[in-house]
């Protein structure tokens, strides 16, 4: 981990007091694009006659989806739930056609592990209390122009759950992001509340359910738009309430996000995302691909 700090006093008690913190600028027109033309390459290899899966965060049948469940250690791909036409077959073409690709890019793929293992993230990972950061997940997210899906309101520590709570999400704008084209939404101070639902494997069944712990809805009469130009950081404490409009405009809202833990918590057996044992979780310093 580097020792040089990133976060200024006043940055690290707002992130304590809010949940979130915004960088602007944080990466590079340079970086950028080479993490673009990456995943332009990835999907112009990518032949969809061989996946179907559609990825939604308001109607969950990718949870009895083994390529979903699987994809904690590979790379898949994750159509809009607008791409198909009432034959199933792709109504868009198919670069504006994903969802997303994930889960583990930033271990499998040079130039991604390379975006996600950036000195100046690890250094903010440190600013903000990690000792032993693992990396668990990483996602391209497209947001599609007329068809990206709305990204309900709910927390990444029910998703991703450790103990004690250790989850942070690092959100990278790769085009602007604003309140035309489906920009994040936040709750400022919300992450105090205790999670109000655990995302669960059950068992051996192939499938997934969502435990209800507090059926109390979120307040978003406070809700904040977070708009942010191209190589924003956005750092997300892993129970902070975020959100996302559907994107109806004509442009797309690329972005890139990073889900960290700490090595010491417990990570239950039962999260949906798991990996085999030829690839455990790595640290920021530790080139895998």
């Amino acid at each position: 981990m580097p020792s040089l700090s990133q976060l200024s006093q006043n940055q690290l008690e707002q992130y304590r007091r809010d949940g979130v913190l915004v960088l602007p600028d944080f990466y590079s027109a340079e970086e950028i694009a080479k993490l673009r033309a990456r995943m332009q390459d990835m999907v112009d290899e990518f032949d969809p006659s061989t996946v179907s899966t559609v990825f939604s965060t308001t109607d969950r049948e990718q949870i009895r989806n083994a390529y979903f469940l699987e994809s904690g250690d590979s790379i898949g791909y994750f159509f809009e739930e607008g791409a198909f036409d009432d034959e199933g077959n792709l109504a868009v073409p198919k670069e504006q056609s994903l969802n997303k690709v994930g889960h583990a890019m930033h271990d499998l793929d040079p130039v991604f592990s390379e975006f996600s293992r950036k000195p100046e993230l690890a250094a903010v990972a440190s600013d903000i209390g990690y000792q032993d950061p693992k990396l668990l997940q990483s996602m391209y997210i497209f947001k599609q122009p007329r068809i990206g899906g709305e990204v309900v309101w709910h927390t990444d520590h029910p998703f991703l759950w450790t103990d004690p709570v250790s989850v942070t999400g690092f959100w990278v704008a790769l085009e602007d992001a604003t309140r035309e084209n489906g920009c994040l939404w936040c709750l400022p101070g919300q992450h105090k509340l205790a999670p109000k639902e655990r995302f669960r494997r059950d068992g051996d069944a192939g499938s997934t359910y969502m435990e209800i712990l507090d059926e109390t809805p979120f307040d978003v009469s406070a809700a904040q738009a977070l708009e942010a130009e191209a190589g924003t950081l956005v750092v997300l404490n892993g129970l902070l309430p975020h959100w996302s409009a559907p994107n109806t405009s004509e442009k797309s809202r690329h972005a890139f996000t990073l889900h960290i833990i700490e090595g010491t918590a417990d990570y239950p057996a039962d999260n949906w995302l798991q990996r085999g044992p030829g690839m455990p979780l790595q640290g920021f310093d530790t080139v895998n691909a």
